[in-house]
């Protein structure tokens, strides 16, 4: 396994990748880990410790400009919550090389749609879908599910989802996913806790590199336009996802 220096260092990259696009818990993390030698349901796991506190200070200036939906960050919560810990304790079913495979699939095909244009009629669907009680509580509890499995804290699905389906802007998806991730990973990180799944010093070395970064990553946020952040976005992800996904099938 890598000293803790570097694991610090992939954590200041994975933090900056929080802050500017919602996502980088462990959706992101568990690849970077699993490259740098950790144990898979390690890998999987340990970076929720940093997934808290960064997700909650990356937040902060997306609630300051407004970039930020509370109350639609509230009702995905209802839903997500139950399902993502029933979802962590399924995860010892599914076993951690298949749940690390699983993250690089995801990730490739979210990125592919990510990428495409959003046009104004889809926006205004997905914004009166957003009103949809409902409809939002079912969605978020399924990505919660899946959330648990992967035990990360769900901005790689919850920004497609927001942008794609229920019509926010990519700023507005980003301050609104990192509102969830803050939430949502509290159960997770208790249940693998619980499980055993928690090398407490990879998680504290990953940590110290994160939390600033994502603030720093949230700050640079606000000097993009949305449509070059979203494009980059759906870029990083396609190549991240193919570059995982294919070295974790032929290793």
């Amino acid at each position: 396994m890598a000293p803790w220096p570097v694991i610090t260092v992939a954590g200041g990259v994975v933090g900056g990748l929080m802050g500017l696009f919602g996502v980088g818990g462990s959706s992101v993390a568990t690849p970077v880990l699993s490259l740098l030698g950790v144990p898979p349901l390690v890998a999987v796991a340990s970076p929720l410790v940093a997934t808290i506190p960064g997700a909650t200070i990356a937040a902060v200036p997306y609630v300051r400009r407004g970039d930020a939906r509370p109350k639609a960050a509230a009702w995905s919560l209802l839903g997500a919550v139950p399902a993502t810990i029933v979802g962590a304790l399924l995860s010892r079913f599914v076993g951690g090389p298949a749940l690390l495979i699983a993250s690089g699939v995801v990730l490739l095909v979210v990125g592919v749609r990510v990428l495409l244009p959003i046009e104004d009629a889809a926006r205004e669907a997905g914004t009166r879908r957003r009103q949809n009680r409902p409809l939002l509580v079912a969605s978020a509890a399924g990505l919660g599910l899946f959330t648990g499995l992967l035990a990360n804290g769900g901005g790689f699905l919850l920004m497609p989802l927001y942008l794609l389906v229920f019509g926010l802007r990519m700023r507005q998806a980003v301050g609104t996913s990192l509102l969830v991730i803050a939430v949502l990973s509290i159960p997770t990180l208790i249940t693998h806790w619980a499980l055993g799944h928690i090398d407490w010093a990879v998680a504290v070395a990953f940590t110290v590199g994160l939390v600033p970064a994502s603030l720093a990553g949230a700050h640079l946020s606000s000097h993009l336009a949305g449509g070059v952040q979203r494009r980059a976005f759906g870029v990083f992800l396609i190549g991240f996802g193919t570059l995982f996904t294919l070295y974790r099938l032929v290793s």
